[in-house]
């Protein structure tokens, strides 16, 4: 038989035993649907979470000290919140040693900030940052307009200031924002610089944020205002695993860290932030394949069960098959076709099915819409193993019926 009439008949037996075919359809599609689904919700998360974390340059890890991804809950936390801040001093001291590095730049942050001028001021979840010049390509960071501020602006403590697009716009949207003067906690500052927009994760912007020479910033909120977090570049990819050992080792003798003792500080890439991410994902991915698998073996025991019942209502059709020259083979193969034919058509259901209700999922949290081209390609291989495996037996049995007896069966 060709392959078009096989499937043919499939079909018209499938029609046959409607029931039964839903019930096991439904089965393949709620096994697959849930593969699916929460892959495409987990891609969508890891998708939106790379974008994220990759403020980081190329080749650039940074000290703090909290990590970057926190777990062990509240005692972890209080564990963390008592390590001592990491001061300008400490940055100073290791910028100096690490001469294999190509730039060591520190950063230190406030939130909740308010920037005025005139009348008119942002909302009050500005985050600023006074940083070292370093700090610009090691976080991404590109002027669009104007200029970032030197090393001298640092060492003279001016009172300038780089404003992120969010709050250009916000403040100055009729004209341009350079040399205008705006206000923070009642300090002037001077814009000499607009930076490019980074984008949105999650739906929230990364544009909504203000940099000043670190020691303007320290003149203003105090040198223990909050610890200092350091970012260093490697020259190259190759050089870059060594400059973390090296930094770490640095560091620790800058922190006075004995021999055995744990480091009080944490040192965070992007590439590790990813991999504890991919590690919490992963317990859910297992659950959700654990899920599939039980529904996915229901709906292959049905497969079987209902080739078994088309097997046996169609004796007499198969003893005329054989009776005009079908060879086993040809009975195999269309029963076999049967089996992946009915587990198909539940797979493709359950993947555009899974596809729509996990990026409608992860639109709630505003992540980036994606297909889990990986995910689905399992899912149409599952269903083609679970057709073959469950409908290898009811297969073989209608290939081996004897035609006279299958010609006598009533």
């Amino acid at each position: 038989m060709k392959i078009i009439e096989i499937i043919k008949v499939a079909f018209s037996s499938l029609h046959a035993n409607k029931l039964m075919s839903s019930l096991t359809i439904v089965g393949i599609i709620v096994g697959i649907f849930s593969i699916i689904a929460i892959s495409t919700v987990i891609e969508m998360l890891q998708t939106s979470i790379e974008k994220g974390v990759s403020q980081l340059g190329q080749n650039t890890f940074q000290i703090q000290k909290f990590p970057a991804v926190q777990t062990g809950g509240p005692g972890a936390n209080a564990k963390y919140r008592n390590r001592p801040d990491i001061t300008l001093e400490q940055f100073y001291l290791l910028k100096d040693k690490l001469v294999e590095a190509k730039s060591v730049g520190a950063e230190q942050w406030g939130f909740g900030k308010i920037i005025k001028v005139g009348n008119r001021e942002t909302n009050p979840n500005v985050q600023v940052s006074g940083c070292t010049p370093e700090a610009f390509p090691n976080n991404k960071w590109s002027v669009e307009d104007g200029r970032a501020f030197n090393e001298k602006d640092v060492q003279s403590y001016s009172k300038l200031i780089v404003l992120g697009p969010d709050v250009a716009k916000k403040l100055f949207p009729n004209y341009s924002a350079l040399n205008q003067v705006v206000t923070i906690d009642g300090y002037k500052l001077r814009v000499i610089g607009i930076l490019e927009s980074q984008g949105d994760v999650f739906g929230q912007s990364q544009d909504n944020f203000a940099l000043m020479p670190l020691t303007t910033y320290q003149s203003m909120y105090g040198k223990r205002s909050r610890s200092i977090n350091i970012t260093v570049m490697s020259h190259d990819k190759e050089a870059y695993n060594d400059l973390i050992e090296i930094s770490e080792g640095y560091f620790r003798t800058i922190r006075k860290i004995g021999p055995g003792q744990e480091n009080d500080f944490d040192i965070w890439s992007n590439e590790q932030v990813l991999t504890r991410i991919n590690d919490i994902t992963a317990g859910v991915r297992i659950g959700s394949i654990v899920i599939a698998a039980i529904a996915l073996l229901a709906a292959g025991v049905g497969i079987m069960n209902i080739m078994l019942v088309s097997v046996t209502e169609r004796t007499r059709e198969i003893g005329i098959r054989k009776a005009i020259g079908a060879k086993r083979r040809n009975i195999l193969i269309q029963f076999i076709v049967e089996a992946i034919t009915l587990s198909l058509i539940g797979g493709v259901v359950g993947i555009f099915l899974g596809i729509l209700v996990g990026n409608l999922a992860g639109s709630f949290l505003n992540a980036t819409a994606v297909i889990p081209i990986d995910w689905v390609l399992i899912g149409v291989f599952l269903c083609i193993l679970i057709g073959v495996s469950f409908g290898t037996y009811p297969a073989y049995k209608a290939a081996n019926l004897d035609p006279i007896e299958a010609l006598r069966y009533e």
